[in-house]
């Protein structure tokens, strides 16, 4: 791999891992958080989806700023306001206050994650994409198997407050070695839309023709589903974990470990074959080169839209079935939140059946 390549994959991995790290530590560290805070489990739900739901609406935006005013410009600012406001979450005091501060992590998480995508897409040709991809998603699988025996770790031996005070070295360096190691690039499209209809601008933010590709339409549909599935497991297992069966925050991350290491394990053999980057390979390539960009918000989009209505519904379900009030109690709403997840990844599952084995011409983006 030439060093420009190496250096991009690698910052890009490093950006999504500091993204993904974040917000795995954060699951395990709900019941410490609920406690000193004196936190409800609807506010809970809003300390993970006040980042997911900010993240996910200017996701697309993201994308834009980049290509309109510089790729590596935006990723740095992104990187900069993410860093800024980790340091804001670990001061507050109050749960508003931790809130607030989580939905401007998501605003910076937004330029960050499909920029991290689009110069990875950018600086590969298609045939070592796959590949590259696989590797990016296996340093991200990373976070996501140490994320909430580290976040388990730091709340039990020290205080959550130092979840968010990890972004800072990891967000100096990240910042202080793109500006020194990433060229600079845009992408063709440089205008913005300003309203009036997507389908009659000649410059839209996210084309509606990207959705009459099947490649393109079943990989969103699909990865909406599982990650409904995966962001309501991970929200509430950990819990199970604490408040259930009484174990610490160290037990918890503990136990959450064999099943997050699927994803670490799974993901740097599957540039071809496994659920996400098949998923994300599918998606992006069924569009064409110039518009790689647009297709990785739109990707990136509606995969935090994904968890965040899958959050949001299984908060809902257990807040029908159960409660925090006793073990028997949260048993009973998990139970039935479990059943919810579920659902969302069997329909996942037959949705992608509906994804081309391989891209015909019009998958990749001939239908203009």
């Amino acid at each position: 791999m030439p060093p420009k390549q190496a250096w991009v994959l690698g910052l890009a991995s490093l950006a999504s891992f500091m993204m993904a790290l974040d917000s795995q530590v954060v699951t395990t560290a709900l019941g410490t958080v609920r406690r000193d805070l004196s936190a409800s489990i609807e506010q809970l739900e809003w300390i993970v989806n006040a980042y997911n739901l900010s993240f996910a609406v200017l996701l697309l935006t993201g994308a834009a700023l980049g290509d309109r005013f510089g790729r590596r410009r935006m990723f740095v600012t992104g990187l900069t306001v993410f860093t800024v406001a980790s340091v804001a979450c670990a001061v507050s005091g109050d749960i508003g206050t931790l809130i607030v501060a989580r939905a401007v992590q998501g605003a910076g998480a937004a330029m960050v994650l499909p920029l991290s995508l689009t110069l990875i897409s950018a600086i590969f040709p298609p045939e070592r994409r796959g590949k590259a991809m696989g590797l990016y998603l296996g340093l991200t699988g990373l976070a996501t198997f140490s994320g909430p025996f580290i976040g388990g770790v730091i709340a039990e031996g020290l205080a959550w407050q130092w979840i968010f005070w990890l972004n800072l070295p990891v967000g100096v360096a990240a910042v202080l070695l793109t500006l020194r190691r990433v060229d600079e690039s845009t992408g063709p499209g440089n205008r913005f839309h300003q309203g009036g209809g997507e389908r009659r601008s000649e410059a839209p933010m996210l084309p509606m023709r990207f959705f009459r590709l099947r490649a393109f339409s079943t990989a969103n549909a699909a990865n909406f589903c599982v990650f409904a599935s995966l962001y309501g497991t991970l929200f509430f297992l950990p819990q199970y974990f604490q408040t259930a069966q009484g174990l610490g925050p160290f037990e918890a991350g503990l136990r959450m470990m064999p099943w997050t290491a699927t994803l670490m394990i799974c993901a740097p053999l599957a540039g071809i074959t496994s659920a996400m980057p098949a998923a994300q390979r599918s998606a992006v390539g069924a569009v064409r080169p110039s518009e790689i960009g647009q297709a990785s918000g739109a990707f990136m989009t509606l995969r935090i839209f994904g968890g965040v209505f899958g959050v949001a519904v299984v908060v809902a379900v257990f807040a029908g079935a159960g409660s925090h009030l006793s073990p028997e109690e949260f048993g009973s709403g998990f139970t039935a939140a479990m059943a919810t997840v579920v659902a969302f990844a069997f329909t996942g599952m037959l949705v992608a059946l509906g994804m081309p084995s391989v891209l015909s011409s019009t998958d990749r983006g001939g239908n203009r």
